[in-house]
């Protein structure tokens, strides 16, 4: 049997850590490995547990989850995933966390089944980003004035395909979905998503797309 994937619950209110606590310890694959009542907490018990997924709330008293996120995903070699939890799904902070190191987000009032699939999701390395959150995201960019952060050099790192790659990336398609439009075998894709992130320094899926319309490769229609 694998190891279970280890989670940490990170919310000022105790009844959602509580609540997120027996739906996840039901998962036969999930164990709920500590619990932290703000980002500072969420920090501390980071280093010492050891957890592969955070669920992180974003509005908690004292160190807020954006700059908790920032330092935990901000450790040189860390592995640990940051799953931001948000009342909103258009919260204006959400997208401050993706930048911050976020893997993705999702509502607290998810379903159990929900909830347990978006915890695997994110262990396995993938974003929790559907196509309905990317758009949001580049209207955000849009509204914001991206691009904003990295230098467009960065990218003349990338052969000509990882640039296409990480465009299609930008704009929310799976593996699988790359692979039907360029025409090649899904195995290929993944291939090139690792030596992109590689090259780039990435974390994951997400950091990916939020590099490609920072840097410009990728503007929404219409700017």
């Amino acid at each position: 049997m694998s190891t279970p994937i280890k989670v940490m619950i990170a919310d000022d209110q105790m009844m959602v850590r509580q609540g997120f606590t027996v739906l996840l310890n039901a998962q036969p694959d999930i164990e709920v490995v500590g619990q932290a009542v703000d980002g500072a907490d969420a920090v501390a018990k980071v280093a010492e547990l050891g957890p592969d997924v955070v669920l992180m709330d974003i509005r908690m008293p004292g160190m807020g989850g954006i700059e908790a996120t920032s330092i935990i995903t901000g450790v040189p070699e860390s592995t640990v995933k940051v799953l931001v939890l948000t009342t909103f799904d258009l919260d204006e902070y959400v997208y401050e966390a993706l930048r911050a190191g976020a893997s993705g987000f999702l509502l607290k009032d998810a379903s159990a089944d929900q909830l347990a699939e978006a915890v695997r999701v994110v262990a396995a390395g993938e974003a929790l980003l559907s196509p309905n959150i990317t758009k949001r995201l580049i209207t955000e960019f849009s509204r914001m004035g991206a691009p904003r952060a990295p230098s467009r050099a960065r990218i003349d790192e990338l052969t000509e395909r990882e640039t296409e790659v990480l465009s299609l990336i930008a704009q929310g398609l799976s593996n699988a979905e790359i692979a039907g439009h360029l025409t090649v075998a899904e195995q290929t894709v993944k291939t090139h998503v690792s030596r992109i992130l590689v090259k780039l320094g990435l974390r994951d899926r997400t950091q990916a797309a939020v590099f490609a319309y920072e840097t410009g490769l990728v503007r929404p229609a219409g700017y």
